[in-house]
């Protein structure tokens, strides 16, 4: 992983190769290229810095051609290094090759090829040399070793051989028109034009400006782009038409991505919230099975008719999503009374689990793409649960595809690597959700249906009094630049919440964060209390206050340093050793997703005073399409 783009053209393309992976520098990487065919032959430049500085190296080494890939890469298999940079070639085995070799194959590779060591050691003996220390290497130079004059041929046989996910684009030496693209577990789109000109891509954005009108490749399709033309076999080598795989227009807006009056994407992002959340609630009159319907109109063989036959609820999602899934299961339970439990998707196939037909399986993911995800539902689906619903910001993504119900939740692109926007418009999304199963059970009567939506309708401009408490949170975050510990506490629905916040604290400003349900504190954590260690407590005005003000003293009581983020009516007054920043109100139980909001702004504002790249910090990419 981490971003694929290339084309088949009349004209140069590698300027517009370049842009297409600065549209998806928002995921994170850690390398960059680029490789053409010139006519002559293949050429690439590859790099580790920013794709800008790649643009640089491009234009100084003339390069130029109408076929072409690029690549951006966040490292799974290798350091990050310009010999483990995409785009990677094939030489061909030694024996038939010199010093002064070009490359025959150049290939770029989302994904991880889990039997890449057999394969190597397969490569080596027939004589292939390998530069890098990564997965990819190997199938670049497997579909050298299958070429017998047709590449789609090649790419379609090097696949059957391949365990683990990938998207791939491949071009060879000696067919200068050609571009090859396969995917199995890792998103792959076409891009047509007007004028003959065909793309591919790992992400529609890539393509914004260039085509609107896209193809999401399925499972285990292979597709062979040339000028004017191109055609897609599916998993079994079956040629389609194009019904089966229709051309779908995505618009997507450059001006999406820009970032206006902010200093980072993330900041940008975490003032949309408001907005994303008007857009995800625009047209909900009245709570419905209807709302997650795809085609929105409800049937006994859609949303109504599964909702009235589950009898629990099982949520799968990664990572912030996770933390969503487990605030969502407060709330179905307390509404709804269904049982409702919590995976991490990237355990929950990996275990023995009992399966049971009458769950509702509800997959949580920004992209729609994660590979964790997409693997737990598929596992749920083969277990005999086929009630499923996606619930992501993408709507043509492989997630939405795959479940039988779907909210698309409206929060807009995302750039920032560390989730906000998204992260709201899901609690919003699975609020809905409680409530709907809730009036499937006859638990909601009218009067409490229409109190939940005006409370929902109310959550932008509540949004936007919590917002204006930045100043006093950029005080915080003066403090908080200097330590390297910190401690986040919360209870109840707030829990996650605090689990959501350490994990932002930590992804953007590399403080160490943990996160503890506040009546944990002195079952071992209270151990780590000391001044130098700051302790964030998430303080609702709720019926566990008085608990977690007792959990507050056995802080204070260790010299440790407390920070409160408060509601009105708390009684938590501010004092030595002892910071509250005041909620403009309390809002019962969508006040998480107000409560959320301050420790994004916290975590913001850290890294701000510490100087780490907040959009793309280190290590971690946006959509994660790897295991």
């Amino acid at each position: 992983m981490c971003g694929i783009v290339g084309a088949v053209s009349s004209r140069n393309i590698v300027g517009l190769l370049i842009q297409g992976l600065q549209r998806l520098e928002y995921r994170g990487y850690d390398s960059c290229g680029v490789a053409v065919h010139t006519g002559r032959g293949l050429a690439r430049v590859r790099g580790i810095a920013r794709v800008a500085d790649l643009a640089r190296q491009a234009q100084a080494e003339n390069l130029h051609g109408c076929t072409g890939i690029a690549h951006t890469r966040w490292a799974t298999h290798g350091a990050p290094a310009i010999d483990n940079a995409h785009p990677h070639f094939s030489m061909g085995p030694l024996a038939q090759t010199g010093d002064d070799a070009q490359g025959r194959v150049t290939l770029v590779h989302n994904g991880i090829i889990e039997n890449h060591e057999e394969l190597r050691a397969r490569l080596q003996a027939r004589g292939y040399r390998f530069a890098s220390q990564t997965d990819t290497e190997v199938i670049v130079h497997l579909i050298d070793s299958l070429y017998e004059g047709d590449l789609f041929e090649a790419v379609q046989a090097a696949c059957a051989h391949l365990r683990g996910s990938y998207s791939i684009a491949v071009l060879h030496r000696d067919e200068p028109h050609r571009l090859i693209g396969a995917r199995a577990g890792s998103p792959l789109v076409l891009g047509l034009t007007a004028h003959g000109e065909t793309w591919l891509a790992s992400d529609a954005l890539a393509l914004a400006g260039v085509s609107d009108q896209i193809i999401y490749l399925e499972e285990g399709d292979i597709a062979d782009v040339q000028p004017g033309k191109y055609w897609i076999a599916d998993a079994r080598g079956r040629r389609l038409d194009a019904a089966s795989r229709p051309v779908q227009t995505v618009p997507a807006s450059g001006g999406a991505v820009e970032l206006g009056p902010y200093r980072h994407y993330m900041q940008k992002e975490i003032f949309e919230q408001p907005r994303a959340i008007a857009d995800t609630l625009e047209g909900v009159q009245a709570v419905t099975p209807a709302l997650f319907d795809k085609t929105g109109a409800s049937s006994q063989s859609g949303a109504a008719g599964a909702f009235a036959q589950i009898e629990r609820v099982l949520i799968l999602a990664c990572g912030t999503s996770y933390y969503a899934g487990c605030v969502a299961r407060d709330w179905i339970e307390a509404l709804a009374a269904l049982p409702c439990s919590v995976e991490i998707a990237s355990e929950y196939r990996y275990r023995q689990s009992v399966p049971d037909a009458r769950t509702l399986v509800v997959t949580v993911s920004q992209s729609g793409e994660t590979a964790d995800t997409l693997a737990a539902l598929r596992h749920a689906q083969s277990l005999g649960m086929a009630h499923t619903l996606a619930i992501c910001n993408v709507a043509a993504s492989a997630l939405a595809r795959e479940c039988r119900l779907a909210l698309l939740t409206r929060a807009g692109v995302e750039i920032g690597v560390a989730s906000t926007k998204a992260f709201t418009t899901q609690l919003v999304g699975l609020f809905l959700l409680a409530l709907t199963l809730a009036k499937t059970r006859a638990r909601l009567s009218a009067a409490d249906e229409a109190a939940h939506l005006k409370a929902l309708r109310h959550l932008p401009a509540a949004l936007q009094a919590v917002l204006a408490l930045e100043p006093q949170i950029i005080s915080w975050a003066s403090q908080f630049a200097s330590k390297e510990n910190a401690l986040f506490l919360g209870r109840g629905l707030h829990y996650p919440i605090a689990q959501e916040g350490a994990l932002k604290l930590k992804e953007i400003s590399y403080i160490h964060a943990e996160a503890y349900a506040a009546g944990e504190l002195k079952h071992g954590p209270l151990a780590l209390v000391t001044s130098a260690m700051p302790v964030v407590t998430v303080a609702p005005n709720d019926a566990l206050l008085e608990k977690l003000k007792s959990n507050l003293q056995e802080v204070r009581a260790r010299g440790g340093v407390l920070y409160v983020l408060a509601d009105a009516g708390t009684r938590i007054e501010s004092g030595e050793g002892l910071h509250v920043i005041r909620m403009p109100e309390h809002y019962g139980l969508l006040s998480p997703i107000l409560h959320a909001v301050p420790l994004q702004l916290l975590s913001y504002h850290t890294a701000v005073a510490r100087g780490t790249d907040v959009d793309k910090p280190r290590n971690l990419a946006k959509s994660v399409t790897v295991e």
